[in-house]
């Protein structure tokens, strides 16, 4: 039996799923046009589920070989000449475990001295053997950083501009949790330059992974009803794309959490709205990994710069600055009529919860100071160490 997934990439045979090709339109147009692209979506809103079945496609229509690589292991990996090597040994670890033919010569003796060179060479090698166009899906591409992702950057440039002479990677996508912009901002500020054009200059579109509609939050839980009887009352799938507004993770863990937990795989039971509610709260209040996710998001600066305003009703924004596109591609904040909210009720109660309690706690310490100071200044003890706001006095 099927299940609903909130840990890593859905498997059609072990999971219910939406069509993935649903979810995205013009992917197949753009790899056709032998486009540089990025795919940026939030985190747990299917990224990787849809690049392997995408993958899986491509391969399957046969007009590519389409090939999935993950460049996690490479997260800040700063240095060039330590991560450029890492780029060469993961398209090789991830063509060892795939169908592509010569998938055995790519890398066979890499020339790592060339460290400005490497990636684009092996990659040519590779293609001139191939007799198809070849397709890369980067996923996780916003994990390299600084030197590695500059090198990175500019050998796909190479390539790409040479490709009328020089065989190359057709079309190659970019994917992670942040847009184009947003890899820039990573290496430089706005202010310096890179001393030449631009390697970004060769990734010409820019997609976002869209959430769940109602109808197919509707249709996934659909299919769980197809294959155990059990009934979801329509209260119950409005109250949850209301408080998830479809969000990928959400709208999987709570009818999990009822199911699983609640219920204790009862089919007989319905799923109703006031289980599913007591699910929301049991997954705030456990900080599963996902809301443990979105509560370390709120630590950073550029973060808490627009949740915080935002919480007291300030709108000033600009919507180019890169503090509000990079809440955006997180999947934080949404605009509605243009105003700024919270993506939805439950990340709204996450975030006002996190922030008022860290709040509370700042009150709290200096009024326990105040007396504590005072407590002792009434003694008049002499030689006490007291600890106020981190320090000795």
């Amino acid at each position: 039996m099927r299940y609903f997934n909130t840990a890593g990439p859905c498997i059609k045979a072990e999971h219910y799923m939406i069509e993935t090709g649903t979810r995205l339109q013009g992917i197949e147009r753009l790899i056709d046009m032998k486009k540089y692209f990025v795919i940026h979506a939030a985190r747990q809103s299917g990224k990787t589920t849809y690049l392997r079945d995408l993958t899986e496609r491509l391969n399957t229509e046969g007009k590519y070989y389409a090939l999935y690589c993950t460049l996690e292991s490479l997260y800040k990996v700063e240095d060039m000449e330590k991560g450029t090597p890492e780029i060469v040994k993961t398209i090789k670890r991830a063509l060892r475990f795939s169908a592509i033919p010569h998938a055995e010569k790519f890398a066979e003796k890499p020339e790592y001295d060339n460290f400005t060179g490497v990636i684009n060479t092996e990659l040519t090698l590779f293609c001139m053997k191939l007799d198809k166009p070849f397709v890369i899906l980067f996923d996780e591409a916003d994990c390299l950083s600084e030197d590695t992702l500059i090198s990175f950057m500019k050998q796909l440039r190479e390539g790409h501009n040479n490709r009328s002479t020089i065989p190359f990677v057709s079309s190659i996508a970019l994917v992670g949790m942040r847009n184009i912009r947003d890899y820039k901002v990573k290496i430089r500020p706005d202010s310096e330059t890179m001393g030449s054009t631009s390697p970004f200059n060769v990734v010409t579109e820019t997609l976002t992974l869209k959430n769940f509609t109602k109808e197919e939050v509707a249709s996934l839980y659909r299919q769980h009803t197809d294959e155990t009887g059990q009934l979801f009352d329509t209260d119950a799938i409005e109250l949850i794309f209301e408080q998830t507004q479809g969000q990928p993770w959400l709208v999987n863990a709570i009818v999990h959490e009822v199911i699983e937990k609640i219920l204790q795989l009862d089919f007989t039971r319905p799923v109703t709205a006031e289980l599913a509610k007591k699910a929301i709260q049991t997954i705030i209040l456990r900080r599963d990994t996902h809301i443990d996710s979105l509560l370390e998001r709120l630590k950073e600066e550029r973060v808490r710069r627009v949740i915080e305003p935002m919480l007291m009703g300030e709108d000033f924004f600009e919507r180019s600055s890169d503090d509000y596109q990079y809440v955006t591609d997180l999947g934080l904040i949404k605009d509605v009529d243009y105003k700024i909210q919270p993506a939805n009720p439950i990340y709204a109660e996450v975030i006002a919860r996190t922030l008022s309690y860290e709040a509370q706690s700042k009150i709290m310490q200096k009024k326990l100071d105040a007396a504590l100071w005072n407590f002792f200044q009434h003694r008049g003890t002499e030689g006490t160490e007291f600890h106020r706001g981190g320090k000795i006095i």
